[in-house]
């Protein structure tokens, strides 16, 4: 999957409210009501990352889960990112 040029990055992240572009990933910091919360969050979008073969980067700080998303076999953001993203979105 080819890497996405720098405007087709910035066309696309506009449909993904509250995501942004960090370097060669984008990412987004989601708010929980506590620590459980987080983990049963992280739990669906593992689900669904191992369903598109496709591992997000995930940090855990108590009530927030902050997921970045890039195509590190390829070098850069592309669609596979996206795609994730707006399922992870869904949940």
């Amino acid at each position: 999957m080819a890497v996405l040029s720098s405007r087709e990055v910035e066309d696309r992240i506009k449909d993904l409210e509250g995501w942004e572009v960090s370097g060669n990933e984008i990412r987004k910091v989601y708010k929980m009501k506590n620590f459980i919360d987080s983990i049963g969050f992280v739990n669906k979008v593992a689900i669904l990352a191992e369903k598109a073969d496709h591992h997000p980067d995930i940090l855990i700080k108590y009530s927030k889960v902050s997921i970045s998303l890039s195509t590190h076999s390829e070098g850069g953001i592309t669609e596979k990112d996206f795609n994730l993203a707006a399922q992870v979105e869904v949940l």
